[in-house]
């Protein structure tokens, strides 16, 4: 039977993304995720939180690092990655998850949502002319919030 190393996970951002390069100028994003877990306990249900390092490489990481900022919700596909060094003579390791494929699901905690759902866009919270979180007085006159380029 053949190893299999296959992580899926789905949490926010505990910090902004940091993009840097490589001497060879590949770039590498790096940022924590919170992964939250209901468990029992007695008769109460408490979550659990666990933290983990993602890094993300190459161009994926290079476009999406100015919207992985703290709080962001993203499903993260990859490996394990265990990294290996000595230290004031102690051996160390430290695990990554090393991301193939990223998400970006809903919006941070108080802000707005992917306009298309893909990643791409602005993220501001977007509101219809007629919403009911607007004023009448701030409605322009005459507007229904219909277009007049109705397809039927």
């Amino acid at each position: 039977m053949a190893d299999l190393n296959h992580v899926v996970l789905i949490g926010r951002l505990t910090r902004d993304a940091e993009l840097k390069y490589t001497s060879g100028g590949q770039p590498v994003c790096k940022f924590s995720l919170a992964v939250n877990r209901r468990k029992k306990n007695g008769d109460q249900w408490v979550d659990e939180v666990s933290y983990f390092d993602i890094v993300l490489w190459g161009r994926q990481g290079e476009s999406l690092n100015q919207y992985l900022v703290k709080g962001k919700m993203v499903g993260i596909e990859g490996e394990l990655r265990q990294d290996r060094w000595e230290q004031d003579g102690q051996n160390r390791s430290k695990v990554e998850i090393v991301a193939n494929n990223l998400q970006l699901l809903g919006g941070a905690p108080g802000g707005g949502n992917s306009p298309s759902g893909t990643g791409s866009g602005a993220y501001q919270e977007r509101r219809p002319e007629n919403s009911p979180e607007r004023s009448p007085r701030e409605t322009p006159a005459g507007d229904d919030g219909f277009t007049d380029d109705i397809p039927f």
